[in-house]
């Protein structure tokens, strides 16, 4: 079987069109954990690269003693993330104030019980305190609008008013004030206006 590629297999989740759209996303299946706080600060950090810890050792399986029973070959899909407020009173501009679920989707030959297997190897090689919050959920987003954001993400505002807009022009509405973002970018090697992510929001038909 060939390589499982999200850029060639799944364009239509992580590589939507630069103008909202509303579409369908089918129940996934992702390594998650909540937080709280400031996205740019160490604890947030570590959360990620708890996640990735996790995410390489799945991936890397293939050459362990006990190769997964249905494994096959794909590359590690982006981080996400499911962002909300601690206090809905305070405004987004307070980043102390964010709850967020990050997650990196999963392959679906992985199982709760290899879930716990490879968390307990990774502890092992690599220390976390994140890892032992991560758990394999199936996450259900159903109808969605989404589009692809370019540049500073001080400026995702401007692209969620596009969408606001859009939704309320074909009829729909956005059903809660969560939002997922998928970054296509690494912000620490990508400059600042080329950063690309994925910006997503539930809806329901009016």
């Amino acid at each position: 079987m060939a390589k499982v590629d999200y850029k060639k297999q799944f364009k239509s989740l992580y590589l939507p069109k630069k103008q909202p759209e509303i579409m369908a996303v089918p129940p996934l299946r992702f390594a998650m954990l909540d937080g709280q706080g400031d996205p740019n600060g160490e604890v947030f950090a570590e959360a990620v690269a708890a996640l990735y810890s996790f995410s390489y050792a799945v991936k890397m399986s293939y050459k362990s003693t006990a190769v997964p029973d249905g494994y096959y070959d794909y590359i590690v899909f982006p981080l996400e993330g499911v962002w909300d407020l601690v206090d809905t009173a305070k405004t987004s501009a307070d980043k102390s104030n964010y709850a967020y679920t990050m997650m990196i989707r999963q392959p679906d030959f992985l199982t709760a019980e290899l879930a716990a297997r490879f968390i307990t190897e990774v502890k092992k090689k690599k220390p976390n305190a994140w890892l032992d919050q991560i758990r394999l959920e199936d996450y259900d987003e159903g109808s969605c609008c989404q589009m692809l954001h370019l540049g500073s993400y001080d400026d995702e505002p401007a692209s969620f008013a596009r969408m606001e807009a859009f939704c309320s022009e074909h009829g729909y509405r956005r059903s809660d004030k969560t939002h997922r973002e998928i970054y296509l970018s690494d912000p620490r090697r990508t400059e600042t206006a080329k950063l690309k992510t994925v910006l997503r929001f539930k809806v329901k038909a009016d």
